[in-house]
């Protein structure tokens, strides 16, 4: 007589009436909860505030300075201007100098005769005279002319006198202006130093952004890890009870046992090799050094450049995008852009650090390149001339003037 067969659901009853559920792990308390992350995320936007009122603070800097930059050029071409007028004023006084001297050699001419003609002109004029009306008449003629000549003389001086005078006025202007420039001078070198103080604020904070937000994804991930976890040992718990309950059935079924054995099949898959095919030219290498170097932070386009040349065996160039685009860019024609050049401007006007410090990146062929925006993009060239090119024209070159092979 066969034994009665019991179902899997009344074996697992059994079971549980007999006590299984000690098979079943204790719930375990998560590390990570979400009451945690709502903290993470509190303290992330309260961050993010602050990096928000610091960068328009470095907005504000940057729009003073370069308003007291353009006051400064103002001031600068005014001193130039002046300038000239003290250069034209200095040579029409020496050529007022030069007609007075002229001026009273002729006097000093005219006199020297009279004085050797001694007494004679006025007896000629008065023996010549047919009447006293016609002598006076000829001494005052020659009067007239004598004093002619000291009228033209004291003419020449007034306008002398004039011209120094305006000299003098525009000197007094000169050193106005130089008090101007160095007063702008010092204005735009504290503006400088307080724009680096906030920059540096700024960065410290946006790490505090980025620490927070990896902190909350991290955060986020590990409550995730946890709850699958969570759902693995309780699914590992229920298959565990049911195959006891199983067994249990089988053995209140039949006083027999059975052996069984399980075989899992092995991974046979292949690995794959793969053939690098890539050339072993110095652009090349910048190029493959563009896709291998990670980005160093926001705001620091020109370290990356520095960083990608430098892993591809080339000396740290240092400095800022404006640096490099003073230093090493030379062209602005299409036909002379290669691969591995930097493309740069030395300011633009998106951003406050933009204006100051401009931007930078390098070209990989195919009518593409490379920047660093705090991420490793990858921009047509097109697009990217567009955007930068607000202030001044985008140029490019071999970063410190060396010529890469292809």
């Amino acid at each position: 007589m066969e034994p009665t067969p019991i179902s899997r659901r009344a074996a697992l009853r059994l079971l549980l009436g007999a006590g299984t559920l000690a098979l079943l792990p204790d719930t375990h308390a998560l590390a990570i909860t979400q009451g945690d992350i709502d903290k993470t995320e509190a303290e992330l936007a309260e961050t993010q505030q602050k990096y928000d009122e610091v960068e328009a603070q470095l907005e504000e800097i940057a729009t003073q300075y370069e308003a007291l930059s353009q006051e400064l050029a103002e001031t600068l071409a005014n001193i130039d201007d002046v300038n000239a007028q003290i250069v034209d004023t200095e040579s029409q006084i020496e050529e007022k100098e030069q007609e007075l001297t002229n001026k009273r050699d002729c006097l000093s001419r005219r006199m020297r005769s009279a004085y050797k003609a001694g007494g004679e002109g006025a007896v000629t004029a008065l023996l010549s005279s047919n009447s006293l009306e016609e002598f006076e008449s000829n001494v005052y003629y020659l009067d007239k002319i004598t004093e002619n000549d000291r009228q033209l003389i004291e003419d020449v001086e007034r306008l002398k006198a004039e011209l120094e005078q305006h000299r003098a006025d525009l000197e007094e202007e000169r050193g106005q202006l130089e008090a101007l420039r160095a007063t702008q001078e010092e204005q735009l070198s504290q503006m400088q130093a307080k724009q680096e103080e906030v920059q540096v604020i700024l960065e410290g904070l946006d790490e505090d952004v980025q620490e927070l937000i990896a902190k909350r994804d991290e955060e986020i991930l590990q409550l995730a890890r946890e709850r699958e976890e969570q759902k693995k040992r309780e699914e590992e718990a229920r298959k565990a009870a049911e195959e006891a309950a199983r067994k249990a059935a089988e053995e209140a079924a039949s006083k027999t046992t059975s052996d069984t054995s399980s075989s899992g099949a092995q991974d046979t898959t292949p690995s794959v090799i793969y053939e690098d095919g890539t050339t072993t030219g110095s652009q090349a290498r910048i190029v493959a050094s563009c896709k291998s170097t990670g980005s160093p932070g926001s705001g620091l386009c020109a370290m990356w450049v520095s960083m990608v040349f430098s892993n591809a065996g080339y000396p740290y160039a240092g400095g800022n995008a404006n640096d490099m685009y003073n230093a090493w860019t030379t062209s602005s024609n299409r036909a002379d852009l290669k691969p591995g050049m930097i493309v740069a401007v030395s300011t633009h006007s998106h951003t406050s650090a933009g204006r100051i410090y401009g931007h930078i990146g390098i070209y990989i062929g195919g009518g593409m390149m490379m920047d660093n925006i705090g991420y490793i993009r990858t921009i047509s060239v097109n697009e990217w001339i567009r955007f930068y090119s607000t202030t001044v024209t985008p140029r490019w070159g071999w970063l410190m003037g060396i010529a890469l092979a292809e």
